[in-house]
C-alpha cells in the first residue's frame, strides 16, 4: 500500500470511530498494523476537502471539522488495545507514540534487519535459529542474509532440523530478549522450523546467497539440502508470482505439459493463468482441461515438478520475480 493509501485507509478508520475501526485491526497483519498506526499517529488536522474525498470514495457520510479527533494519540491507543489486547497493544504503542523500545520475539518483529543481527551475531547459532523462525519469512530471510558466511550455514542446517521449539528453549529465548513468556513444563512444544520453514526463509535471499547456503549445506547433509530445495518453490506457488512474472513463465512452457499439471491445480490458480493468456488460448486450454481424462496423482505432480523447475531456472536467470529477494529494500 502507498503513503496515499495508508492515509486514505487511516482517515477512513478514525472517522469510523473506535469500535468499528478496531474490529478491522483485528484482520490486518503486525505490519499493516505498525503502517497504518504510526500513519493515524501522524495526523493531527487535514483539510475538509481531503476528508470528503476519502468519504466519496468509501461511500461515507462526515462531519463538517477538518480535525478528526481531539486527542489522536488517545485514540491510536484506545483503538489498537481493543483489537489487539493490551500486551501486543503497550508494544505497539511504545514504538509508535513515543518511539521508546520493546522487547522480547514480538519487539522484533518491528525492528530493522540490521538491529537484529546486531542483537543476535554473538548468540549461539541455536538461539539465533529459535529466533529467525518466529519472525515473518522475509525478515528472516532479511537477518539471514546478513550474517556472516559460517554462521548462515550453520543457523539454517539449525532452521530445517528444528521440529519444534520447547518450553525450556522459549525459556532460554527469554532470557536473550529480555522478555518473559507465558510458558510452561507441561506446555506443547510449538510447532516452529523444520526443513519447511528453512525454505521459505530462503526462498526470499539472492539468488547468490541462497546457492551459497545451499552449496555449504549439501556439504553438512546433501539429503536434507535436497529436502529443502524441493520445498523452496512448489506448483501451487505460482499463486504469489505476479502477472508479469507469469506470462514470462507461459512462455517457456509447452500447453501439453500446462494441462497435465493444471490437471491438480486449484481453481483460482487455473484462473490466474487463464488470466495471463489471451481469450483464445485462454479458451482453448480450458477446453484441453475438459477433454483431458483422468490422470494418476504421480504423473500430475511430476509435470508440477517440471514446471517449478523452469521457474526456478527463469528466477535465476532473473527474468522472473519468486518474492522480495535480500538483495532488495527492507522496508
Amino acid at each position: 500500500m502507498d503513503e496515499t493509501g495508508l492515509q486514505d485507509a487511516s482517515i477512513l478508520l478514525m472517522l469510523m470511530g473506535a469500535e468499528p475501526a478496531s474490529e478491522i485491526f483485528k484482520h490486518l497483519t503486525p505490519k499493516e498494523v505498525q503502517k497504518i498506526g504510526e500513519t493515524m499517529a501522524g495526523i493531527k488536522s487535514l483539510p475538509k476537502t481531503r476528508i470528503d474525498d476519502v468519504l466519496e470514495r468509501f461511500k461515507v457520510e462526515a462531519g463538517l471539522q477538518s480535525s478528526l479527533v481531539d486527542d489522536t494519540d488517545g485514540y491510536v491507543r484506545d483503538v489498537l488495545t481493543k483489537a489487539l489486547g493490551d500486551d501486543k497493544a503497550n508494544m505497539l504503542i511504545d514504538r509508535i507514540l513515543q518511539g521508546g523500545d520493546v522487547s522480547g520475539i514480538e519487539s522484533l518483529k518491528w525492528m530493522t534487519p540490521d538491529s537484529i543481527v546486531e542483537l543476535i551475531r554473538n548468540e549461539h547459532p541455536q538461539i539465533v535459529a529459535s529466533i529467525l523462525v518466529h519472525l515473518e519469512r522475509d525478515l528472516a530471510a532479511a537477518v539471514l542474509g546478513r550474517l556472516e558466511d559460517r554462521l548462515r550455514t550453520d543457523v539454517t542446517l539449525r532452521i530445517a532440523t528444528l521440529d519444534g521449539i520447547q518450553p525450556s528453549a522459549l525459556r532460554e529465548l527469554n532470557d536473550v530478549l529480555s522478555k518473559v513468556l507465558s510458558t510452561g513444563d507441561r506446555m506443547k512444544k510449538a510447532a516452529m522450523g523444520g526443513t519447511k520453514t528453512a525454505a521459505e526463509i530462503l526462498n526470499f535471499l539472492g539468488s547468490s546467497v541462497e546457492t551459497a547456503v545451499l552449496d555449504s549445506l549439501r556439504n553438512a547433509d546433501a539429503d536434507l539440502a535436497q529436502q529443502i530445495t524441493d520445498q523452496m518453490f512448489t506448483f501451487d506457488d505460482v499463486m504469489k508470482l505476479d502477472d508479469r512474472s507469469v506470462q514470462v513463465m507461459l512462455r517457456e512452457i509447452q500447453t501439453d505439459s500446462l494441462v497435465i499439471a493444471l490437471k491438480g491445480a486449484d481453481p483460482e490458480l487455473r484462473e490466474k493463468i487463464f488470466k495471463n493468456m489471451s481469450n483464445r488460448a485462454a479458451e482453448a486450454l480450458r477446453e484441453d482441461l475438459e477433454a483431458k481424462g483422468p490422470m494418476r496423482v504421480s504423473e500430475v505432480e511430476a509435470e508440477q515438478k517440471e514446471i517449478t523447475k523452469t521457474i526456478r531456472r527463469l528466477a535465476d536467470e532473473g527474468q522472473v520475480t519468486l518474492g522480495g529477494g535480500a538483495d532488495d529494500a527492507y522496508y
